[in-house]
């Protein structure tokens, strides 16, 4: 698809939206949204979380994009990561993939080339404590879901979205609050959770794509200062709702002008 920039400004519709979400004393949130067709996008809230495991698909487009600098595929070896890191948000194999990428400085290299400006790898072999932004989040979902302008080859960015339209049950939570539907057709997602040894509370955050009106968003949320994983959960399934929202009068307003001439409303796209 062809991508133009944002002409409406959505920032004022998501926060008057967000207004309406519950957050618990000491909790934040931030959430960054955008309509893959128009390329218009809205933001809320600011500051730099913890990614947890959701740097687990920062993880693997570095690797993919290493494979292609050398015009080689992922090993056997590394597709059994790959999978159990993204589907099944297994600890061990994201730390051996951490390593053939070279830990945060690999990470760090391949995320300037995605163009995330305020993402930074975690210490040593501390992945999970890599820091981030939502907007920084919703670049890196762009490399994936949006082909113009992405360092990915067609084949890398096939190969994410297929994980991450397979996420294990018990992990398809999230932005997939805000799909049409409960069926991986429409959504691709990543989550990750996090108790923080220090305090006690939990990082909760939740990146992906969703289906919505026959339109794909890309969605990020992040958020800490949960008391309970359940907590965090639910509030980044009302943040995900809450940025779909922000289009929802363009999708009656789409299918009312289609009833006009007699035309369907658009049916529902995957990734």
């Amino acid at each position: 698809m062809d991508w133009v920039g944002p002409v409406v400004d959505r920032d004022a519709p998501l926060a008057a939206a967000m207004a309406s979400v519950t957050v618990a004393d000491g909790a934040e949130v931030s959430v960054a949204v955008l309509d893959a067709d128009s390329g218009e996008s809205a933001s809320y809230g600011a500051g730099v979380f913890d990614t947890a495991s959701v740097v687990k698909v920062d993880i693997l487009t570095a690797l993919l994009l290493r494979a292609q600098d050398t015009e080689r595929a992922l090993t056997a070896g590394e597709k059994a990561y790959a999978v159990a890191m993204i589907e099944n948000s297994d600890n061990d194999s994201a730390s051996a993939l951490w390593r053939a990428i070279g830990a945060a400085d690999g990470l760090d290299a391949a995320n300037e080339r995605f163009g995330l400006t305020r993402t930074a790898g975690g210490e040593g072999p501390l992945w999970g404590l890599t820091q981030t932004t939502a907007a920084d989040r919703l670049a890196l979902l762009r490399q994936v879901f949006v082909a113009d302008g992405s360092k990915l080859s067609e084949a890398s960015r096939a190969y994410v979205r297929r994980l991450m339209g397979r996420i294990a049950d018990g992990q398809r939570w999230g932005v997939s609050a805000a799909a049409d539907g409960s069926g991986g057709s429409a959504w691709a997602l990543k989550n990750g959770w996090l108790r923080r040894s220090t305090t006690g509370l939990w990082v909760v955050n939740s990146i992906g794509r969703v289906t919505s009106g026959g339109h794909d968003r890309l969605v990020a949320v992040v958020s800490r200062g949960h008391a309970t994983r359940a907590e965090g959960i639910s509030l980044t399934e009302a943040a995900a709702r809450a940025a779909v929202s922000v289009f929802a009068a363009d999708e009656g307003d789409a299918a009312g002008r289609g009833d006009a001439v007699g035309e369907a409303a658009p049916g529902q796209k995957s990734s």
